[in-house]
């Protein structure tokens, strides 16, 4: 059994611990915009209208991250509907013009601006219908659904776009976001087809792989009666030939780990303290790919807690906050109980018009443990790489 820290041992680990972050940056959302559906149903939104519904990256915002905020990562999201159509499936065959569009995003933040990129499925291990996600749609690999894609089907759809990015060293794929209410060996199987298929395709870039339950750094350890077992049991099967997976893992720092609440109640250090000793005892690493709290008072301590914590902890290679993107406007993606404080949007506004999260959470807490000197070159990995200063 894993051991559980208190939070003195936790510090007294850290202390120890030679540990560098190589990437850190921020997780731009709306690629998955504009297929919610207030009746459920099926197909809203799909494929929808680029710059209308749904949007991927604001390059200027993106010339603000690099240029002044010096991050070097970015993840962004898409939805698996709009690169592969309802008409054909999950699979090799693309929506090509979706797909240019993507590319086309990708390529500006690796080529252009010399970041690394974080391909990022936003579905919830799930396909064919995201109405009302994160709840609607098929999970991935079910035999016993009939309307679901399978397993092997996945695989194919991470082989294709894998091909496509093998020659693009900053690219890094990540294989899906929050699997939840599933079986956990599923996830393992579908982690296992993705591995499989990305290496298949040639590409050598770095993996991350999520648990299951939201991809919780809480409950990496735990299990439950209908989906045991634990992450953690599942994970530590998962193989890659050429050992450059990582571990995904989310950790929000309110009251149900929802990153939706206002108030924070949940210290990172604590409860990240089991996956971390995981961790360390299968010589993996992690990133924490979505963390977030509000911009009050009461929160900055834990949101200082939890950047710490990872600066502190060799087991954690990267970060990227939750979120900023060109369509939340004055909404935010995190942690307001639904009131319209803005996002990590450089520019971003509160709906009176004030600075939004950009300015009272990223300039005044976020950016002071962006490390000076971070990952430039080289292929994304495991092993980070040679640490540089970015210059403008």
């Amino acid at each position: 059994m894993l051991l559980s820290y208190t939070f003195a041992a936790v510090a007294a680990l850290a202390a120890k611990a030679s540990a560098t972050i190589f990437y850190a940056g921020v997780a731009e959302s709306s690629g998955e915009f504009g297929a919610w559906s207030p009746t459920a149903t099926q197909g809203t939104g799909l494929p929808g209208v680029f710059g209308r519904d749904y949007a991927f990256i604001d390059k200027a915002a993106v010339d603000v991250f690099v240029n002044t905020n010096k991050i070097n990562l970015f993840r962004v999201a898409f939805l698996l509907e709009r690169m592969c159509p309802l008409s054909t499936g999950l699979g090799a065959t693309f929506d090509e013009t979706h797909f240019r569009h993507f590319a086309e995003a990708v390529d500006y933040i690796t080529k252009t601006k010399g970041a690394y990129c974080i391909l990022d499925p936003h579905n919830y291990m799930r396909y064919n219908n995201p109405s009302q996600q994160p709840m609607t749609g098929s999970v991935i690999g079910n035999s016993s659904d009939p309307t679901a894609a399978t397993t092997a089907q996945f695989g194919a759809f991470w082989g294709e776009l894998a091909k496509r990015f093998k020659d693009n060293e900053k690219v890094i794929f990540g294989i899906m976001n929050e699997p939840h209410d599933m079986e956990t060996n599923l996830v393992l199987a579908n982690n296992q087809a993705a591995v499989d298929g990305i290496r298949a395709s040639g590409a050598k870039q770095m993996i991350l792989a999520p648990g299951n339950s939201w991809s919780g750094g809480h409950s990496f350890t735990q299990s439950w009666a209908g989906y045991s077992p634990s992450s953690a049991d599942a994970l530590v099967k998962l193989k890659d030939p050429l050992s450059n997976t990582a571990i995904d893992i989310h950790e929000y720092l309110d009251t149900d780990y929802s990153g939706s609440h206002t108030v924070c109640a949940q210290p990172g250090p604590e409860n990240l303290a089991d996956v971390t000793a995981w961790l360390k005892a299968n010589k993996l690493k992690a990133m924490i790919t979505e963390f977030g709290a509000s911009n009050s008072t009461q929160c900055q301590p834990y949101l200082e807690g939890i950047l710490k914590y990872m600066a502190d902890n060799e087991e954690y290679i990267g970060w990227t906050a939750w979120a900023a993107g060109p369509f939340w406007g004055p909404n935010s993606a995190c942690c307001t109980d639904s009131q319209q404080w803005g996002s990590l949007e450089p520019g971003s506004k509160t709906a009176s018009g004030g600075p939004g999260m950009y300015e009272s959470v990223w300039m005044k807490t976020i950016q002071k443990f962006v490390p000076k000197k971070l990952v430039w070159k080289g292929v994304s990995s495991v092993e980070g790489g040679m640490l540089s200063v970015k210059r403008a």
